[in-house]
């Protein structure tokens, strides 16, 4: 009988204002990832489907992300990776600054492991998954939910992580506002200056600070104070048509603040429960005017983080 591992993994928003590349929030928006080693193996090796609208836009090649990570876990076994089928159902858009590469290492790290047996530990797959992605404010989310801080500890032969879980109120809401454009995240790094001043880190070190206390209580005027930023934002806000407009909109309709989910282009309001609806009508209007079609929802903060289970499923199985 084939033996297959599941996994979901979640979207993440990465950097929240002023927690530039060491904050993310894990969201109520999934990828989902199959992996099936069957008795008959596969001439490449591997084979991989991705049905849907975005199907087109991912690789089926070696380069794939998922398969790469799925065989770097084994690489790191000193194991061969065995004969699969990759099965991906995608409802986190690419290149939109809602963590769909780590949903992808996440992804295939926890379809190696299952089907190694389960010899690595959380720790020891969060250790890998940064490695590969090269930064942890996705990763970190996407694998163990919630929302979390990662503060990097050199040690001598290897870096290490000090990751925080950060409380976040109930009453508070995540709004997305994913526009019908990418952006890619070198790109949005490319506008970026390779210095700051004094005067800005400073600012964006107290604003951090404040963010985990505003978080933690609902304190929405904290928070409206907490989610400003001059590190990033700023400069990343120019590619991005409409920004001001939306921002400016989501205010007006009661959000605490706006940010830039990621790298963008996607857009991340917080608000309120109660007025969250009108928050992302007041955003899905703004970029309509502004000629930029969109999807605005409000979301939940996934607590569990990605999951995954292994079967041994009979020939006769039907979808």
């Amino acid at each position: 009988m084939p033996l297959i591992s599941s996994v979901i993994v979640p979207a993440t928003t990465a950097n929240l204002g002023p927690g530039f590349d060491c904050i993310g929030a894990a969201l109520s928006i999934y990828n989902q990832f199959e992996f099936v080693c069957s008795e008959e193996p596969i001439p490449e090796g591997f084979k991989i489907h991705v049905p849907g609208s975005q199907g087109a836009k991912v690789s089926k090649d070696e380069d794939n992300l998922v398969y790469q990570s799925f065989c770097y876990l084994y690489e790191q076994l000193e194991q061969t990776p065995p004969s699969v089928e990759i099965k991906i159902q995608m409802s986190i858009p690419l290149e939109r600054g809602l963590g769909s590469s780590a949903t992808a290492i996440i992804g295939g790290l926890l379809g190696a492991n299952q089907l190694a047996g389960t010899p690595l530990n959380t720790q020891e797959i969060l250790q890998l998954a940064i490695a590969i992605e090269g930064h942890p404010d996705n990763i970190v989310p996407a694998l163990l939910g919630g929302c979390r801080l990662a503060v990097a500890n050199p040690q001598p032969q290897r870096e290490e992580w000090q990751i925080c879980e950060i409380p976040w109120h109930q009453s508070l809401v995540p709004i997305v506002a994913v526009p019908n454009f990418t952006l890619s995240t070198a790109q949005a790094r490319s506008v970026l200056p390779p210095e700051v001043s004094r005067s800005d880190a400073i600012f964006n070190a107290s604003r951090l600070a404040l963010l985990v206390k505003a978080l933690e209580t609902g304190d929405t005027r904290q928070l409206s104070l907490a989610l400003q930023d001059k590190i990033h934002q700023p400069y990343r806000q120019l590619l991005i048509p409409g920004y001001q407009m939306v921002r400016l909109a989501a205010l007006e309709a009661g959000a605490c603040e706006l940010v830039i989910s990621g790298a963008g282009p996607t857009l991340l309001a917080i608000a309120k429960y109660n007025i969250a609806q009108e928050v992302a009508n007041a955003m899905q209007e703004a970029w309509t005017a502004e000629g930029i079609t969109t999807q605005v929802r409000p979301l939940h903060l996934d607590k569990q983080g990605a999951r995954s289970r292994r079967e041994m499923v009979s020939r006769r199985r039907t979808r």
